[in-house]
């Protein structure tokens, strides 16, 4: 049975649905960037309902400032109290639960990596973590160079730049951006990549391998030699929308819970 609940969160009021189920492992999901608790293509909502169809209590929730919820959007790095106030709402409505597993995309990921243990979260799978402290519109640095590798192999690519198929100037922005990348290493790579590392094999990684996101989070992992289980999905969709991405992140959830 799905339920929507209110609960308080340094005195505003934040706004939850819950999938009940008798199981004892709950997943609580965590939205990413400025996404509504039913997420990109309502994907955590029917997420929601397959897991606690198949047993599993499952917890979505906006934070303060966004989609039902009051206060004041403070982004992913202030929302630990956000975090904290839904395990301890979690708990109170499915009291039976023993774990809970939590789950997010991009930088609600990293929200769960640097938190989710103050949190009293048992254990995480994180999506295309984010890493990138940038403030333009480039893709990060390690998505850069990995797409022109592939162009620069393919003789399509050369044959559209000979007919002017190629947008010469966001070439060059790109691989200006490539020569003045700031050396490693960079801060908020080091303490979300420490924080997984910490998590030790209560943590798991799901990436989707064409995403620039994820493409930056295995460069910066390779970087600092993260050993943790990694599951690969052949998507280019940072949100797994496409054909099949769903029942692979699916699974990986799964094997968690």
């Amino acid at each position: 049975m799905r339920s929507l609940i209110a609960f308080p969160c340094q005195g505003e009021t934040l706004i939850g649905t819950i999938d009940a189920a008798a199981g004892t492992t709950g997943l609580l999901i965590v939205s990413g960037g400025n996404e509504i608790r039913c997420g990109a293509h309502r994907g955590m909502a029917v997420l929601a309902g397959r897991l606690a169809q198949a047993g599993n209590p499952v917890f979505r929730y906006d934070r303060r400032g966004v989609g039902d919820s009051g206060g004041a959007n403070t982004g992913y790095t202030g929302a630990q109290d956000d975090l904290i106030a839904a395990v301890v709402a979690f708990r109170a409505h499915a009291p039976h639960m023993t774990r809970i597993i939590g789950f997010g995309n991009c930088d609600a990921a990293t929200t769960l990596a640097l938190f989710g243990r103050a949190a009293g979260i048992d254990a995480i799978v994180l999506a295309n973590p984010w890493l990138v402290e940038q403030d333009d519109q480039l893709p990060p640095v390690a998505a850069i160079r990995a797409h022109y590798a592939q162009r620069l192999r393919d003789p399509a690519t050369w044959w559209r730049a000979l007919r002017g198929g190629v947008d010469i100037g966001k070439a060059f922005r790109g691989l200006r951006k490539i020569a003045a990348a700031p050396p490693e290493p960079q801060t908020l790579a080091d303490a979300v990549v420490a924080a997984i590392r910490g998590w030790g094999v209560d943590a798991r990684i799901v990436l989707a391998k064409g995403d620039a996101t994820a493409i930056a989070f295995v460069g910066a992992a390779r970087q600092r030699r993260l050993d943790t289980h990694m599951t690969v999905v052949a998507s280019a969709s940072h949100s797994f929308a496409r054909e099949g991405d769903a029942a692979a992140l699916g699974a990986a959830i799964v094997a968690a819970l």
